[in-house]
């Protein structure tokens, strides 16, 4: 098939398969009158690499992958080299949920706090001769 098609199938642009090509993930078969021609195996390629970048994975991170699909491992991540990128991008998963914990952890606070102030000052603004309740932001409420 030729780019345009493959381009279709895959759901990217001609362009991003050009790049590809250019940053050696897609291989650089010409015909005779010099088309980029392409075959299923780079569908299944593109369809791997696609798969991984949904997933976070950034585009030097597929090759791995696209390497095991080349030496003709089915789904491309039983490769050693591929193992290694999934060890790497769960570990860099699990610390970017830590920090996510954290900082949940820190709005929780927040709220708990905010809510318990606007509380005690309904209950404050009850009583007869209270304050008035005086928003954090300057402005009065009422």
């Amino acid at each position: 098939m030729r780019i345009g098609e493959l381009a279709t199938r895959a759901g990217t642009t001609t362009r991003t398969l050009r790049y590809y090509e250019a940053r050696g993930l897609l291989p650089a078969r010409r015909d005779g009158k010099g088309h980029r021609t392409y075959d299923e195996g780079d569908l299944r390629l593109l369809r791997q690499i696609r798969t991984l970048q949904d997933f976070g994975f950034d585009l030097e991170e597929t090759r791995p992958f696209v390497e095991c699909l080349r030496a003709g491992h089915p789904d491309g991540d039983s490769c050693p080299a591929s193992l290694m990128v999934y060890r790497r991008k769960l570990a860099e998963l699990d610390a970017l949920i830590g920090q996510l914990t954290a900082v949940r952890g820190t709005v929780a606070g927040q709220l708990e706090r905010a809510e318990r102030a606007r509380d005690e000052l309904a209950a404050e603004a009850l009583v007869p001769g209270g304050p008035e309740p005086v928003c954090e932001l300057g402005g009065l409420t009422r």
